[in-house]
């Protein structure tokens, strides 16, 4: 007789940064199905509570908490809010950021520096913070970097530069934590969210037509990617930076 195995993330702990909607939300919603207890967080405190809401709901385990990514202090809060309710932290997933288009010389420097705290700066404190109990746990990092990080595109040149550096982030704290934490990145391409709400019907269009598997992404699409990385099934994966865009980065299509 076969015996089935337990859910990759049973007994696991992840913490999960901007969950309240998009690739955040669908990778609480992917964590827990799999057996994990989620901390759900993001500076929007009713939509961490809602996809909270709706995975405890369904029988999964999960917590809500509001968290300003690019304050320290909520961070040391944030972990410290993971370690009372379950006494570990297993899993980070820092999917915080936001896409400010601008060329170089139309962005001012509080432009420039709003993207690179908010996508950049904002990984290293959560990491900084979370360091000693994924160190327990022998746990996983995951960061969503984008396709920006590996093709340039005109017009983004601060969340290009904020996302290369998580990249390389990646590869050095690999190094400097190995054998202790896995880091790796996940780069998505066009993936449909909240974000794409406005977008022009023919810009989505071109798009498709760029990327090569012939359709927009969905934020489960990364959460799937999310969730291998940070199972014991890529154990021997890390410092690696993951595209996941459909082709997007390899197309010659202008």
């Amino acid at each position: 007789m076969t015996v089935a195995a337990p859910p990759r993330f049973a007994g696991r702990t992840a913490l999960l940064t901007a969950a309240g909607s998009g690739i955040g939300a669908a990778t609480a919603r992917r964590l827990s199905a799999e057996g994990a207890s989620v901390l759900v967080t993001d500076v929007d405190a009713k939509a961490a509570h809602r996809v909270a809401e709706e995975i405890s709901d369904g029988g999964g385990r999960a917590q809500d908490l509001p968290l300003d990514v690019t304050s320290p202090d909520q961070w040391a809060a944030a972990v410290a809010g993971a370690e009372d309710w379950t006494g570990r932290l297993d899993v980070l997933h820092l999917n915080a950021g936001r896409n400010l288009p601008g060329a170089a010389h139309e962005l001012d420097d509080s432009g420039w520096h709003d993207q690179l705290r908010l996508c950049l700066d904002s990984v290293f404190y959560g990491v900084r913070a979370a360091v000693p109990l994924l160190r327990t746990a022998r746990g996983a990092v995951v960061i969503t970097s984008s396709v920006h990080a590996a093709v340039g595109f005109r017009g983004y040149p601060a969340y290009a530069a904020a996302k290369g550096g998580i990249d390389a982030l990646v590869r050095q704290l690999a190094v400097e934590y190995g054998g202790q934490i896995r880091f790796n990145s996940v780069l998505p391409g066009a993936v449909v969210t909240a974000l794409w709400a406005g977008t022009p019907p023919e810009y989505k269009t071109q798009t498709i037509a760029r990327t090569p598997v012939g359709r927009l992404g969905a934020p489960e699409d990364i959460a799937a990617a999310v969730a291998f990385l940070a199972s014991e099934d890529a154990s021997f994966v890390t410092g690696q930076n993951l595209l996941v865009d459909g082709g997007r980065s390899i197309s010659s299509q202008e």
